[in-house]
């Protein structure tokens, strides 16, 4: 069974930065990719970055590109997918959630739909 717990989540100042981790399991091959959306309230849910474990393939949203970084890291039960964010603003303020795309592809999407397992989410907050 596939399980994704977000990590990192927090409150920072304008102009700061945190890492995200998504800590995935239950994988029974390496054919997935791993999206991170995120929702801020009273707005929809948004796609902000995607990777693929079998090829790396990485993605961004237009809003976080330029200052963010996506990658993994593998171990033996449980990869790791982090969201590396520097100056952050207000504007970046909701919840956070990981998920799984578990078809087998080289590249992925920023599409909801595309993600069948989804974390529970960590919250991160901006001051202005």
């Amino acid at each position: 069974q596939v399980q994704l717990v977000e990590s990192g989540g927090d409150l920072v100042q304008r102009g700061g930065s945190l890492r995200l981790s998504c800590a995935a399991s239950g994988f029974t091959s390496d054919g997935y990719c791993i999206g991170w959306f995120r929702q801020a309230p009273w707005k929809e849910r948004e796609g902000v970055s995607c990777i693929c474990r079998s090829t790396g393939w990485t993605l961004y949203a237009d809003s976080i590109r330029g200052r963010s970084t996506i990658g993994s890291d593998s171990g033996k039960n449980v990869d790791t997918v982090y969201l590396d964010m520097v100056n952050l603003a207000p504007e970046d303020t909701a919840v956070y959630y990981c998920a799984a795309d578990l078809r087998w592809g080289n590249y992925c999407s920023l599409g909801e739909s595309e993600y069948s397992n989804w974390g529970q989410g960590t919250q991160v907050t901006v001051s202005p």
